[in-house]
């Protein structure tokens, strides 16, 4: 199966690493319009095919995935000028499929929208994937494909809007907790390299938690706070100074 990766910046790069790790035997060419980050991704992966012509990218390719700035991809579609055969995948949050269809002007071509995370590239990724005029039998190969990368999930159109503020705007969020805990850290005696390593596995301890016991948060916050213990007076305080409200308002925000 030949993929063609439309722009290689951080999500176009990104993904190209995550394929390149994936189990699956791909061929894989990525275009981009200079050589700085096709050179960069050609030193790991040297089996990579890289051009900077578009449409010679994407000419022959089973699978066309399009990962550039939503106000380019109108440009960039008539410039490959795909066929109606070509899965097209889009990566640009925002661009419904029917915008997709109308710069295409294929009514019938299976296309999907993904959405999937930095953490792509070191296969860790909460991937989004919404489908049009596609079989079973693609979205399956999608789901596999990504999930090889992290954690796919199939989502109606409707829907993507939500997830990508939980996932690829949300990743943000999580960053910049690890951030302001490691700022903590540093204040009370910790050198930054040491606060980050500690709130970075806590995160990931977290996260192995609520993935590995599918069990609410709640939960297991209940098991690290003990009656009068210190963690129940941290908790108090985040709510006391609005931690919950913050995180909501800023996934809203993420959706405006």
């Amino acid at each position: 199966m030949k993929i063609a990766i439309i722009g290689a910046g951080n999500m176009g790069g990104a993904i190209c690493r995550g394929l390149m790790h994936g189990e699956e035997a791909l061929q894989v060419v990525v275009s981009n319009r200079s050589m700085g980050k096709l050179e960069a991704l050609k030193a790991d992966y040297p089996t990579l095919e890289v051009t900077t012509d578009n449409k010679a990218a994407a000419q022959g390719a089973d699978m066309v995935i399009l990962a550039v700035k939503p106000w380019l991809m109108e440009s960039v579609l008539k410039e490959i000028q795909l066929q109606e055969s070509q899965v097209l995948v889009s990566v640009a949050a925002g661009i419904s499929f029917e915008q997709l269809a109308a710069y295409t002007g294929w009514q019938h071509q299976t296309m999907f929208r993904l959405i999937p995370n930095t953490a792509i590239s070191h296969l860790q990724s909460m991937t989004i994937i919404a489908s049009q005029n596609a079989t079973k039998e693609q979205e399956a190969l999608m789901l596999s494909l990504f999930n090889q990368m992290g954690m796919a999930l199939m989502v109606p159109e409707s829907k993507m809007a939500a997830c990508t503020s939980l996932t690829s705007c949300g990743i943000a969020y999580v960053l910049k907790y690890i951030q302001a805990a490691m700022q903590a850290g540093v204040e009370l005696g910790l050198y930054p390299h040491e606060a980050q390593e500690m709130v970075a596995q806590s995160v990931l301890g977290a996260a192995t938690l609520v993935l590995k016991n599918q069990q609410h948060p709640a939960i297991e916050i209940d098991k690290v706070c003990t009656p009068g213990g210190l963690t129940i007076k941290g908790i108090n305080q985040l709510e006391h100074d609005g931690f919950t409200s913050a995180v909501i308002n800023a996934m809203k925000a993420s959706m405006k």
